[in-house]
């Protein structure tokens, strides 16, 4: 399935429209759908008002109930995971106020538990020391002074044993030379200090590993509930369930070839060494 950024928007208003009026063809008030579906009548009323997105198995369950044609069935199914995926592009996160970006993203990894992050490219600024946010934000518009500021300030979340991180890195991502060799040479020994941390798994994958599956883009899944993707010109966010289990399947394959402990701290080591 193919679709424009601004879609996504769209989709959500027209999968609205769709539903409603499904229901109202099939002579079914509000309230005898939900009996039919087990859920609220207020859940249908917001779903086909666009007050809240339905997930894909929502819309599953309310097609079955209204025995919908195949053919309706396919071109809504098709709407609900448009509308489930968020396009973020980085020039209206520029526009905003990169710090922003930041509360969104504290947000989202307060509310999670278990976090996963695969890492092919760049070192997370969760794990990043001042000087290597700085040279990541080299790029953006305007003074990053505040927005540094942030990404410092969201590395306090990696102390709370109440959650548990996963970062996979490569070998590229951990000696993508961003900043002076000296200066790397620090940020590779953060990482050793923060593999540590009781409830932070630490994964580095050496160049040659044998892995069939490449490295397409950087993501990250909260739980089992929203994962994100990133790519030059922005994000995908993705919050139906298939999707995101997609996301940690692939997560998972990776994670069975990394070294973790001891060895991935041993393979820092002697990537600080080399940059001293």
């Amino acid at each position: 399935m193919t679709f424009e950024p601004e879609q996504l928007g769209q989709s959500r208003t027209d999968l609205a429209e769709k539903l409603r009026e499904l229901r109202k063809r099939a002579g079914l008030t509000g309230d005898r759908l939900a009996r039919r579906c087990n859920m609220s009548q207020s859940q249908i009323s917001k779903f086909e008002t666009g007050k809240k997105t339905p997930k894909l198995v929502d819309v599953e369950r309310i097609l079955r109930a209204l025995d919908a044609p195949a053919e309706l069935v396919t071109e809504i199914t098709a709407l609900a995971r448009i509308a489930n995926t968020e396009w973020q592009d980085k020039r209206s996160s520029w526009r905003r106020g990169m710090e922003k970006r930041q509360a969104e993203l504290a947000s989202l990894e307060s509310e999670a538990t278990e976090l996963r992050y695969f890492l092919p490219a760049m070192i997370t600024g969760l794990l990043a020391t001042p000087e290597y946010i700085r040279a990541s934000l080299s790029h953006t518009p305007g003074d990053p002074s505040k927005t540094v500021a942030k990404k410092l300030e969201r590395q306090a979340i990696l102390y709370d044993t109440a959650k548990t991180f996963t970062f996979l890195l490569t070998e590229q991502a951990v000696r993508w030379a961003i900043v002076p060799h000296p200066a790397l040479a620090v940020q590779i020994g953060r990482l050793v200090s923060i593999s540590h941390l009781p409830n932070i798994r630490m994964g580095i994958i050496p160049l040659g590993t044998v892995i069939p599956r490449g490295p397409m883009n950087t993501f990250t899944v909260y739980d089992d509930r929203l994962a994100t993707v990133e790519n030059f010109t922005g994000r995908m966010v993705f919050r139906d369930p298939r999707d995101v289990s997609e996301h940690i399947s692939v997560f998972t394959s990776f994670e069975r070839h990394a070294l973790f402990g001891g060895e991935a701290r041993e393979l820092l080591e002697q990537y600080t060494e080399g940059y001293r």
